[in-house]
């Protein structure tokens, strides 16, 4: 992986995409199928942003350089504000800070004993068991609740990961249990201190925005901006997302949330301008661009 220190001057043209998932969280596809159907789309720079892990960048960055793309390495970093999931994606960081990579140490061992603890609990009123997870689950992959899902589609207990959301795995289910997930203004500050460039993802959805008091203490902590074009996002409060991001000169980024077969978003649905892509780099001082 390419460091700021070894950065080159170059541009990066779009289009843009920042915003992808492969197998290694929870995508349905390798990094390199996820650049090519990436390529495929007519994007010419692209973020994997897996959640909570890195294992993906060097296979994403070897494939989007065979293909003529920019890879600009990212993750989609877990965070709770009281019941509400915060998702921050992390761009250009370094992959070896000892302090964020202790935040994603802890979110991914959490998951791991959710994940079994779910399975268990499944297992006794269904056939499945915690190999039937493994089996749907990459190697080195942040296991989630989409593993769950397409273990219970390959026993035939569900048709989709859907229908697996809305009863088994749905959070009021005697099945769910809770994930370990740091407060949104620490994942801010994890991804800023690791010279990273921290942004909402999908910041306007159902949920609403996130309340005022929370948000400044988030850009005091480093945030940078959010992802305004995002097909969760919904009036009235992306209106209002904007009117901040504008009064407060943020970067603003657009992207399609990835994730293969698990979710219907194609690459590319929503972009990111080249100004914005460059006030990116220009900020971040943990990692560069991979160019091909």
């Amino acid at each position: 992986m390419v460091h700021a220190g070894d950065r080159a001057a170059r541009a990066v043209v779009g289009p843009s995409d920042l915003h992808l998932h492969s197998d290694h969280s929870d995508g349905t596809e390798p990094p390199a199928q996820v650049m090519v159907a990436a390529h495929t789309a007519g994007l010419r720079t692209v973020a994997l942003t897996d959640h909570d892990t890195t294992s993906g960048w060097a296979e994403a960055a070897e494939a989007a350089g065979s293909l003529g793309m920019t890879l600009v390495p990212g993750m989609e970093l877990s965070a709770r504000y009281e019941h509400r999931s915060v998702h921050v994606l992390g761009y250009l960081f370094d992959p070896e800070d000892a302090g964020l990579r202790a935040l994603t140490d802890r979110i991914r061992t959490s998951r791991i004993t959710r994940a079994r603890t779910m399975a268990d609990r499944i297992g006794r009123d269904y056939d499945l068991t915690w190999d039937d997870i493994v089996a749907q689950t990459a190697e080195g992959a942040t296991v989630g609740r989409p593993h769950l899902a397409d273990a219970l589609i390959a026993r035939g207990h569900v048709r989709d990961r859907g229908e697996a959301f809305a009863d088994i795995l749905h959070p009021g289910s005697d099945y769910y249990v809770s994930l370990y997930a740091p407060d949104p203004v620490t994942a801010v500050a994890a991804i800023a201190d690791a010279g990273g460039v921290p942004i909402i993802a999908h910041p306007a959805g159902r949920a609403g925005l996130l309340p005022r008091k929370l948000v400044e203490a988030m850009l005091e902590a480093g945030l940078a901006g959010f992802e305004l074009e995002h097909r969760e996002n919904e009036e009235p409060a992306l209106s209002r997302l904007r009117s901040l991001v504008s009064a407060r000169d943020l970067i603003a980024t657009g992207s399609s949330d990835y994730h293969g077969r698990g979710k219907p978003n194609v690459p590319g649905e929503n972009t990111t301008t080249d100004a914005m892509v460059a006030r990116i780099i220009a900020r971040a001082s943990g990692s560069a661009p991979v160019h091909p």
